[in-house]
């Protein structure tokens, strides 16, 4: 399993929802916060591209290189090169 910082946080839950969650838990024998998580992930993962905030950053600056994208490898090697003497 992966190592990484979980960060705590404070949820109120219905009493159903807790109720179903405590019985989710035992049967699959996994730990309630790890259900909570799996859900996060799940309802994340439904997130339309389009809402994902990081497309705000396309075009935020202009290299003046019409073909960036497609030569991208070409001009990392070429400053790599010019770097490196």
């Amino acid at each position: 399993m992966a190592t990484f910082t979980k960060k705590p946080i404070q949820v109120y839950l219905r009493p159903e929802q807790l109720d179903a969650l405590r019985g989710l838990s035992q049967r699959r024998d996994v730990a309630i916060a790890e259900l909570v998580r799996q859900g996060v992930d799940r309802l994340l993962a439904e997130v339309p591209p389009e809402e994902d905030p990081l497309l705000d950053i396309i075009g935020i600056a202009n290299s003046g290189l019409g073909d960036l994208a497609e030569k991208h490898d070409d001009y990392l090697v070429s400053w790599l090169r010019e770097e490196t003497r």
